[in-house]
């Protein structure tokens, strides 16, 4: 990705911080970061998470365990410029930063691992601290570790924490294996423990809003930790982190902020946000209110009617199938979303929120009813349709992105049926990725954008801008005609 460097200046971040990888997925590595944010945080020590990729679960678990809104910093989606902007920015006011990797260390997308964790760890000069499942294996963990630190040597992996340790002989034998032929120190073994797993579904891990118990459970965690893992030489291998250099633009940047482009009053943005729909980028929410939007909160489970006087809706992805029930039975709402759209309110969905607009949602319990604004169905599938980095490129008629081509991520186990396309445009054209049918994306009907498309407003700068023009127009649309209506009576 480019970037421009006109009117930037450089700077330094010198906070410590650690990538937490591993071999291959499902090693630990959120269970651990998790216990480690939750016992720096309980100890009073102001810690910045990080998540590498795309990912809404595993951030929002980061910021109930730490107390501080998780990031995502990924390189398929950002520029180098933009990642280290963000660590940098969202760093400075705490003692560590800790970055939760995702797969194996140098999975990618390709033969140079592009997008991998080793990429985000080089990007952000950060040193790795590995996890490794250490289920039916001892000896051959060495030679694991040896093949990491040779593998790449611009990784810097400074340390191993043991993950489902059988027992004492077991962890004796790992441990001794690895600071013997790896040289490099085990500063924890964590034993196996069921009691330490989150239960997930077909998109990862549950959300912790979900759970009653969050905290409690996140104690737990921190508890295992603070037994298991030696703290204080985690936060020694931290300082080795070295000092990254990152441009500062002088002017402004999406990280940074955007000045006001709109004239109070502002246009009122309303965010679908709940257990339902809890799929948004920080970024995107606050690059909406820094380009002058005013953001109110709806819960589609709660609420029964819109806020008054919105002039756009945002609705993220989420889980509507499991909340589909609740969402059906709240007829008010649907109907009131439904007419707006039918007026042309702006209405930009993603994935979750695109089922929402739907005439139904199709689960393995039944047909539920939706809003019926899009003139389709989805249904549930056993496998998912639709996974992994997107690349599309923007069709003339869609007026949300100026780009020529954006990129994103998708991630759904529903196909849309039914699909009356006389009444619909679509607003992309699919170059990697799958969409709607493989081959385009982005329904457009009227003031709607619906796509199972998500997009992060570090890699798409102009979407907030041109959201908030958008809530604008209808803005000044509605109040012409409330003009109109008062000077006839």
């Amino acid at each position: 990705m480019t970037t421009n460097h006109e009117n930037q200046q450089m700077s330094t971040l010198s906070t410590p911080r650690l990538v937490i990888g591993a071999p291959q997925g499902r090693s630990g590595k959120t269970t651990f970061t998790l216990g480690l944010l939750r016992a720096l945080s309980r100890q009073g020590l102001p810690v910045q998470p990080y998540k590498k990729g795309p990912d809404y679960i595993d951030t929002s678990w980061h910021t109930a365990a730490a107390g501080r809104v998780s990031r995502n910093l990924d390189s398929f989606m950002m520029s180098q410029e933009d990642i280290c902007r963000s660590l940098a920015q969202h760093s400075q006011d705490c003692q560590f930063s800790l970055i939760e990797g995702a797969m194996g260390l140098f999975d990618g997308l390709d033969i140079n691992g592009s997008a991998s964790t080793a990429e985000i760890a080089k990007i952000t000069s950060s040193p790795v601290l590995l996890v490794l499942d250490a289920t039916r294996i001892t000896r051959s963990l060495g030679a694991i570790v040896m093949g990491c630190q040779h593998f790449d040597p611009n990784i810097n992996i400074v340390g191993v924490v043991l993950n489902k340790i059988a027992r004492a002989r077991h962890e004796k034998l790992a441990r001794e294996t690895i600071e013997q032929y790896c040289r490099i120190p085990v500063v924890g073994a964590i034993p196996k423990d069921s009691r330490i797993l989150i239960p997930d579904r077909h998109l990862g891990l549950v959300t912790n809003g979900e759970w009653s118990e969050t905290d409690t459970f996140l104690d737990n965690l921190a508890d295992v930790v603070s037994e298991n893992v030696d703290i204080a030489k985690i936060m020694e291998l931290a300082q080795t982190a070295a000092p990254l250099s990152y441009s500062t633009p002088t002017k402004f940047s999406v990280s940074q902020g955007y000045p006001l482009k709109t004239k109070p009053p502002a246009p009122r943005i309303g965010v679908i946000r709940d257990a339902a729909f809890s799929f948004y980028y920080p970024e995107n929410l606050a690059v909406l209110e820094s380009k002058g939007a005013e953001l109110v909160t709806i819960s589609a489970l709660a609420h029964q009617h819109l806020p008054k006087d919105l002039d756009a809706l945002y609705i993220g992805g989420g889980f509507p199938e499991v909340f589909a029930e609740q969402l059906a039975n709240n007829r008010t709402l649907r109907q009131e979303i439904r007419l707006a759209g039918e007026d042309g309110l702006p209405i930009y969905a993603e994935c979750g929120g695109l089922m929402f607009l739907g005439r139904s949602i199709i689960t393995g319990d039944g047909s539920y009813d939706m809003v019926g604004l899009l003139p389709l169905d989805t249904r549930m599938e056993k496998k998912p349709q639709g996974h992994g980095y997107t690349v599309m490129k923007v069709l003339e008629n869609n007026p949300w992105f100026r780009q020529p081509k954006i990129r994103g991520h998708e991630f759904h186990n529903s196909s849309v049926l039914n699909l009356d396309r006389t009444k619909i445009e679509f607003g992309f054209e699919v170059e990697r990725g799958h969409g709607i049918d493989g081959k385009y994306e982005g329904i457009c009907y009227k003031g709607v954008m619906a796509a199972y498309n998500h997009i992060h407003a570090l890699g798409s700068p102009d979407w907030a801008e041109c959201m908030v023009k958008l809530a604008t127009q209808y803005k000044e649309r509605r109040s012409k005609m409330v003009f109109e209506l008062f000077k006839s009576s």
